[in-house]
């Protein structure tokens, strides 16, 4: 046997359940979303972009998710800067702490938003006690409650990502930033955030792709009120039996993380050569 061929032979196995659990079922989704009654076209995706809800929907998840990511990345860049400034022994106790998170359900760190932002929950009793409102407000099932359940259980990803890119930032290059006078600005945006790119992208493409998937923290804080395209995909299986819009919703759901990931990478390139 060739020795060209024998690393191939090690990897075939892992190529086989690659193309058989996860390749297959992709291109059979594909498939199915571009064939209407055996022509091939992209009628099914036309037709879905003509109906109002589906674009009310579509912008919708694109908005909450482009939001819930920039301001992800506006908090956890100091937060991530003030973790890798710490001494061992805290550094490791502050990173469990961040990663906890991330051990618990989805759908428990959910319920515990339904608890808080009830119409007897802790906010609204704050809001009464205080006198700030003269009766609890509906907090539940708006795109609000839906905003803040979802930064809250994908910020850690964003922070993890930027905590490994600044760890691996030579410390001497912030110090002869400094020492050329350049302010606090300055070095975060000409020297950190152009070497941590990286993280940046990676934490950034976590975020949005899981704010345009997380199906339960949708469901649970929107409801019916706040339809995201992961809702709606739910509603066209379980309530239309609508396979094929389905499949439809499922590859634009796709697409647009890659193409959120594509934008990300570009935006850090670019940003990269100023």
């Amino acid at each position: 046997m060739p020795a060209s061929l024998r690393p191939w032979l090690l990897i075939l196995p892992a190529l086989l359940l690659i193309g058989l659990f996860f390749l297959a079922p992709v291109v059979a989704l594909l498939l199915e979303s571009f064939k209407v009654n055996g022509v091939w076209g992209l009628g099914q995706f036309v037709r879905f972009f003509q109906d109002d809800l589906n674009r009310e929907v579509y912008v919708r998840t694109l908005r909450i998710a482009a939001v819930a990511t920039v301001v992800s990345a506006a908090v956890c860049y100091p937060a991530a800067q003030a973790v890798v400034r710490l001494p061992g022994r805290h550094k490791g106790l502050m990173t469990a702490v961040i990663i906890l998170p991330l051990m618990v359900n989805p759908v428990a760190r959910t319920y515990a938003w339904l608890v808080l932002l009830g119409r007897t929950g802790l906010v609204n009793s704050l809001l009464v006690g205080l006198h700030l409102s003269p009766e609890p407000l509906r907090l539940l099932y708006t795109e609000g409650a839906v905003f803040i359940g979802l930064l809250q259980l994908m910020m850690p990803l964003m922070l993890t990502s930027l905590v490994s890119a600044l760890e691996n930032l030579p410390a001497d290059v912030t110090a002869a930033a400094r020492s050329l006078g350049a302010s606090g600005w300055q070095v975060f945006w000409r020297v950190t955030l152009p070497l941590t790119r990286e993280g940046l992208v990676i934490g950034g493409t976590l975020v949005f792709t899981g704010c345009v998937t997380a199906y339960v923290t949708a469901s649970l804080l929107g409801g019916p009120r706040v339809l995201l395209l992961e809702t709606l995909l739910y509603q066209k299986v379980n309530v239309g039996s609508d396979y094929v819009g389905a499949s439809v919703i499922a590859v634009i759901l796709i697409a647009t993380t890659l193409l959120a990931n594509q934008a990300l990478r570009l935006a850090g390139r670019l940003r990269g050569q100023a």
